[in-house]
């Protein structure tokens, strides 16, 4: 009788010859697809979906919002004509929302999302490549139906988007009759965040986990799957995929198209005919159209491109790249260090800090840090690793121009030697520092030390304390 290890030594062999016999190179792997794959997608893709959820949810309310605000404001110049306006906007937002419930599946093409979604349907019709996982079937279930919410958010996302662009073209020319088409600059802003915000999210399935790298390039060395890629993909319903010769759809599909090589031979016939210059001249026509093509694709890229309506932004509006991140992703780490000399009154100190600052913008930080003085005694004849105090610090920076910064800070330093924590309630040990200067980042084409920061400080403050610290400071960071 078989023992519950024979069996699953027989399962695995048999299914590693099933697994050769579709083109798989199972010397290559220990194992076919792990739970890690379906749990990584099914999380990921629950968190977009609530995120998409809330900022579609947001949107509406916001535009809703604005749209009242202007027909109050126009209300009070004529009434009659700011119902004639808004009088059916609360309607409208209705159907958008009955329409969003009915919302069919995703029209657009987002080629990381085709990607697990392929995959999940493939691993549905091959359950052989779960069978270890544990709670494979009913985790594949479930990671399913995620990526299928996800698929109808990213295209509710679209209908708001489409709903948008028609209600701003709407509003801008009613307004416009009425010399008030500036007052739609805040629900342009609105609207141009909200597409940001969506594209932001595309972005983020891009950057597959270690689990889902794992598992598509596990997948993707099998004829099999290829083949189902190439048949059942997202991609391969809007474009017929180049497949099988003998595949009687696809001939079906390419009939009456030129190939590569019919191509090929008309240019050359046609520069041929041109003469001895038509080579170089169809160089030059060549790289000139790609320069083109790069150009915009770059302006696309800037504007956060992609589609017409993120290009429409208000006159001298200059959106802010942080607004779309996260809150943690707007977190900036830092460490810096100060060192003095020995003085009549303080040792020679080093001063090490943690600091953490959150990006308002581009061009500006505000932050919070905290420090620690080490004493490390008068000389080099006579070193002590000793306590010398503690600092709270909290600064803002403005950045100047290129890699110039201006920064201030106000900081509470407690200067004097301390045994016990219990020390550094004595209040009058604490001096206060108000700080004002310039930062550098400074490029020393490291990975490690790639953002280093040098600082330049006046302490204003100091000539008030006794004893008074130096009022001169001068820190190196660096930045993670």
């Amino acid at each position: 009788m078989l023992n519950h290890r024979s069996v699953l030594l027989l399962i695995g062999i048999l299914l590693s010859l099933h697994m050769q016999a579709q083109g798989y190179d199972t010397a290559s792997v220990s194992s076919p697809i792990s739970s890690n794959y379906l749990e990584t997608v099914n999380k990921r893709a629950g968190q977009l979906e609530q995120k998409l959820d809330k900022q579609s949810e947001k949107i509406i309310t916001q535009l809703l919002k604005q749209e009242n605000k202007l027909k109050r404001k126009l209300a009070r110049k004529d009434s009659t004509a700011a119902t004639a306006v808004f009088g059916d906007a609360k309607q409208r937002y209705d159907q958008l929302q009955q329409k969003l419930a009915g919302t069919p599946k995703l029209k657009q093409y987002i080629p990381s999302l085709d990607t697990l979604s392929t995959s999940l349907k493939f691993l549905e019709q091959n359950p052989q490549w779960i069978a270890f996982a544990k709670d494979g079937p009913a985790k594949l279930k479930e990671a399913m139906s995620k990526v299928n919410g996800l698929q109808t958010r990213f295209q509710q996302a679209e209908e708001i988007k489409k709903f948008i662009r028609e209600r701003k073209q709407y509003l801008k020319e009613q307004l416009g009759k009425l010399g008030l088409a500036k007052e739609l600059k805040q629900l342009n802003k609105q609207a141009y965040y909200y597409s940001a915000q969506v594209n932001e999210y595309k972005q983020v399935l891009k950057d597959h986990k270690k689990a889902e790298q794992k598992a598509i390039e596990l997948l993707s060395k099998t004829k099999l799957f290829k083949d189902f890629l190439r048949k059942n993909s997202q991609l391969a319903s809007l474009f017929r995929l180049p497949g099988d010769p003998n595949d009687p759809t696809a001939v079906a599909s390419l009939a009456g198209l030129q190939t590569r090589a019919q191509v090929n031979g008309l240019i050359q016939q046609q520069i041929t005919a041109g003469g001895p210059n038509a080579q170089a001249q169809f160089s030059q026509n060549m790289q000139q159209a790609q320069s083109q093509l790069n150009e915009l694709k770059n302006k696309l890229s800037k504007l956060g491109g992609g589609s017409g309506e993120e290009l429409d932004m208000p006159d001298g509006f200059k959106p802010n790249g942080q607004r779309t991140k996260s809150f943690f992703q707007r977190i900036e780490l830092g460490a810096n260090i100060q060192s003095q000399r020995s003085s009549g009154y303080f040792p020679v100190t080093s001063d090490i800090a943690l600091t953490a600052a959150y990006k308002l913008n581009e061009n500006s930080m505000i932050g919070v840090g905290a420090s620690y003085k080490m004493g490390w005694g008068q000389n080099i004849q006579n070193i002590k690793i000793t306590h010398q105090g503690i600092g709270l610090r909290s600064f803002i920076e403005w950045k100047l121009k290129g890699s110039f910064w201006m920064a201030g800070g106000y900081e509470m330093n407690y200067r004097s030697g301390f045994q016990r924590i219990a020390e550094l309630r004595d209040r009058s040990g604490w001096q206060e520092s108000g700080l004002i200067g310039l930062s550098k980042v400074v490029d020393l084409r490291s990975k490690i030390l790639k953002k280093t920061k040098v600082q330049l400080l006046w302490d204003f403050l100091s000539y008030r304390e006794r004893p008074r610290p130096s009022s001169i400071l001068f820190r190196v960071g660096y930045t993670f």
